[in-house]
């Protein structure tokens, strides 16, 4: 049943409008100003950055997909291998297949061709309520060798899935709990719903160390569930949530006042294209996290992945110089970024 599911996530995603209907990300509404005298040259832009105590080159990660089928291993294979060259960072899909069935730990054990990657191991939080324990979140961080564990957050996906998994009661003091004893950072991230302040709060002080906004506006995953659904009813229930979730912009600044500036933020939720990836950064981001566009280009060759992250880094890039901005951090400080109505 894991196993199809997964299946029928890639193939979804892939093939349907999975889009949040009305709401935006809210990027639209950022711009910034123009700096025709930058004083900088394009070619010393340096987009380094460091998270967990690793340096990335640019500021981008790939966000988690998938796992526990051999598609899943070939494209968490060719992702690991194009973060690798590039020198940025990847999160594999829930490793939930592979804590259940071991079998299925070499679709998400991509080390072998991404030695000094920047890898995110993955769990749902929820798991914590159906016998889950510290002890198997570290399974899942030993399986990829990873630098940080995500806990992702997914209670409306869980609500439409017939199937899910809806107990999220007492869950945060167990996740303060894998924070405690855990060898690796532990990253929370929503999947394309954000998160509120007062949450963002809660779970910096249960221990988490980088939150990943994982904002409304890119793919609506109640929407992906709504083609899963066997009924009419389900189908509507699913439907009704189209439009659910805190933008991406908002849950980057309320993600913002509620850290302070030692904790990472990673902007995800509908981010396409490297100028996104600049404004998520100057409203306060570390780094941009992506899925949908190497989704689309990892089904298709290492070639196309390593040239759509070299087309968002040029974007990237440009959209510095456009500024004046010669690094990441002065990207962060920048005055330059401004909302039109």
């Amino acid at each position: 049943m894991n196993e199809q599911r997964k299946s029928d996530h890639i193939r979804i995603n892939l093939e349907e409008n999975v889009n949040f209907k009305q709401v935006t990300t809210g990027l639209e509404h950022y711009h910034f100003i123009h700096q025709a005298l930058p004083e900088l040259d394009l070619a010393e832009i340096d987009t380094s950055v460091s998270i967990f105590s690793k340096k990335l080159k640019i500021p981008l990660l790939i966000s988690s997909m998938t796992g526990g089928t051999e598609q899943a291993r070939h494209i968490n294979l060719t992702l690991a291998e194009a973060a690798e060259l590039k020198g940025i960072a990847m999160g594999v899909g829930s490793q939930r297949a592979a804590i259940e069935d071991s079998t299925l730990s070499n679709t998400f054990k991509v080390r072998q061709v991404a030695p000094t990657a920047t890898l995110l191991a993955n769990l749902g939080a929820v798991q914590l309520n159906y016998k889950y324990t510290p002890n198997d979140c570290q399974r899942a961080v030993d399986m990829i060798e990873a630098d940080a564990l995500i806990l992702h957050f997914n209670t409306i996906q869980e609500a439409v899935q017939p199937e899910g998994n809806t107990n999220f009661s007492h869950l945060l003091k167990k996740v303060e709990q894998v924070c405690r004893v855990l060898t690796v950072p532990v990253v929370a991230k929503e999947v394309g719903w954000g998160f509120a302040e007062d949450t963002v709060r809660d779970l910096v002080n249960a221990g988490v160390a980088a939150i990943d906004v994982a904002g409304a506006g890119g793919t609506s995953w109640s929407e992906v569930e709504r083609y899963r659904a066997k009924n009419v009813a389900q189908q509507r229930v699913a439907a009704t949530f189209v439009d659910w979730g805190i933008p991406t912009t908002e849950a980057i600044l309320a993600a913002k006042r509620a850290v302070s500036p030692s904790v990472p933020i990673i902007a995800s939720g509908g981010l396409r294209n490297g100028l996104d990836m600049a404004k998520c950064i100057a409203m306060g981001a570390t780094l941009g996290g992506m899925a949908k566009p190497f989704l689309v280009a990892a089904v298709k060759s290492l070639a196309e992945v390593l040239s759509e992250i070299e087309i968002i880094n040029t974007e990237l890039r440009i959209a510095m110089f456009g500024i004046g901005a010669a690094s990441i951090a002065d990207l962060q400080s920048t005055s330059r970024l401004t909302k039109r109505a």
